[in-house]
């Protein structure tokens, strides 16, 4: 199964070294079932996944015992990058759907500075992407209402979705309960389903089951408390290909 690249290729245009580079990154394809828990926060870990395929979620738990879910990700995605600069893995990643991932080897990695400079840069510019969109998380934390953020996570995936063929006339499957919803959102259960059923009842939004359409897109882009990040294409900063 191959990894998909449409991330990298929105910050630069891919030589074709770069793009085997990609493919070959990753070691076997291996498939996680709904529910497993593929690397547990205090592990001792040799290297950070590509996802390939499904829905992944990375979470900590409080002292309190509380889990806090601070991502969800999706194909393309890097899971347990936090890590790369611990002796034990940062988070907790748990399939959320039936998911595919392809360890990369920290030493493999490494050699990247060396033989492609620039596709490791590539990579550090994917992890600022990733740094934003937890900085934008935590601005509207307890800054913004319940509709707004929900309405900027359903944004958000829509447009993470869209570049892997997974959405279709602004429908996409949503395989997340209220619940795992609520600890994304930092609510509850009850504010998600009372929230989710305000939009239905605004017409932004359809369900069928576990999928969701999105009736009114410019609404929801005005509804969401910040605007989408743009990154900048082949910034100056970035090494020649080799």
């Amino acid at each position: 199964m191959t990894y998909p690249i449409h991330r990298y290729r929105a910050f630069a245009d891919l030589t074709r070294t770069e793009v085997e580079l990609l493919g070959t990154l990753g070691e076997g394809a291996v498939v996680r079932r709904r529910g497993e828990v593929f690397q547990r926060e205090g592990d001792a870990v040799s290297g950070f996944y590509l996802q390939l395929k499904g829905w992944v979620a990375s979470s900590i738990i409080l002292r309190s015992g509380n889990r806090l879910i601070q991502k969800v990700h999706l194909p393309g995605d890097m899971l347990g990058t936090p890590t790369m600069v611990l002796s034990e893995a940062a988070d907790t990643l748990t399939a959320i759907t039936e998911s595919v991932t392809a360890l990369v080897p920290y030493a493999r990695f490494g050699r990247l500075y060396q033989t492609a400079p620039r596709l490791a840069a590539l990579f550090t510019v994917a992890v600022q992407m990733e740094r934003l969109a937890l900085m934008d998380m935590l601005a509207i934390t307890g800054n913004a209402s319940a509709r707004e953020q929900l309405a900027r996570l359903l944004i958000d995936l829509h447009t993470r979705l869209t570049p892997i063929g997974l959405v279709e006339d602004d429908a996409f499957d949503l395989p997340l309960t209220q619940e795992v919803i609520g600890d994304l959102l930092g609510l509850t259960g009850v504010h998600v389903n009372r929230t989710v059923r305000a939009l239905e009842d605004e017409g932004l939004i359809a369900r069928t089951g576990h999928r969701v359409r999105l009736l009114d897109v410019d609404r929801l882009r005005q509804l969401s408390p910040l605007p989408p990040r743009q990154p900048a294409f082949e910034p100056a900063w970035l090494p020649a290909a080799r």
